[in-house]
C-alpha cells in the first residue's frame, strides 16, 4: 500500500511540477516545488502523515522499532532525529505500544524543560529521546546516548551533523553507531 501510494504521488508530482515550470517558470514555482517534494518525504515515512485514513503501517516506522529494539537489546541509549511533528508522534504511539520509554523534544518544549529532560535521559534508564531535528538539534549534551537514528534527511546535511553531534561532546565514552534511514526508491 505504501509503495502504491507513493508512486502515485511521484506521477502527481512530477506533473505538477512540470506544469508549474511551463507556466510559471523556476523562479515563481520553487516554494511550489518544495512543498510537493516535501510530500513524497513525509509519504516515504508514513502516508499517515498525509493519508488520515491510512492504516497500513510503514515499513520504514517498522524497520525504525527493528532497530531500537535490537539496540536496547545491546544496551543502548537512541536519540531519534525527524522534520516532521507527525512523525514524532507516529514513533512516539509505536514505541508506547512497544512499552518502550521515551522523551520527546519538539518546538512546544520550553528550553528550562528541555534541559531537564536532557538531564533526566543521561541519568535514568529511559530508552528513546525523540527530537525534532529544528528543535533539538543543538545545545544539547546527550552523552547517555550511543545510537543516533535519522528517521528522514533533511535538505541540509550539516543539520543532520549538528543533530549527531549531540552525543559526540566532552565526556562521550562509548563509540557512537549513527543510522540514516533512507526508503530505497524514493526522494
Amino acid at each position: 500500500h505504501q509503495k502504491e501510494l507513493y508512486v502515485n504521488e511521484l506521477n502527481k508530482v512530477n506533473k505538477e511540477i512540470d506544469d508549474a515550470l511551463k507556466t510559471n517558470g523556476f523562479e515563481k514555482s520553487k516554494f511550489m516545488i518544495l512543498k510537493l517534494l516535501t510530500r513524497l518525504r513525509q509519504i516515504a515515512i508514513d502516508p499517515g502523515i498525509i493519508f488520515d485514513n491510512y492504516n497500513y503501517g510503514s515499513s520504514k516506522i517498522d524497520t525504525l522499532i527493528d532497530v531500537v529494539e535490537e539496540s536496547i537489546s545491546n544496551n543502548h541509549k537512541i536519540l531519534i532525529f525527524t522534520s516532521f511533528k507527525s512523525a514524532l508522534n507516529i514513533v512516539k504511539e509505536r514505541l508506547k505500544e512497544k512499552n518502550i520509554s521515551s522523551y520527546v523534544i519538539d518546538g512546544s518544549v520550553k528550553s528550562k524543560d528541555r534541559m531537564d529532560l536532557v538531564n533526566k535521559f543521561n541519568v535514568d534508564d529511559t530508552n528513546v529521546f525523540l527530537i525534532m531535528l529544528k528543535s533539538g538539534g543543538t545545545g544539547l549534551n546527550l552523552t547517555s546516548a550511543s545510537v543516533v537514528i535519522h528517521l528522514d534527511l533533511w535538505w541540509n546535511p550539516q543539520a543532520e551533523n549538528q543533530a549527531t553531534d549531540r552525543v559526540h561532546r566532552i565526556g562521550q565514552e562509548k563509540v557512537v553507531e549513527v543510522i540514516k534511514l533512507i526508503t530505497k526508491g524514493t526522494i
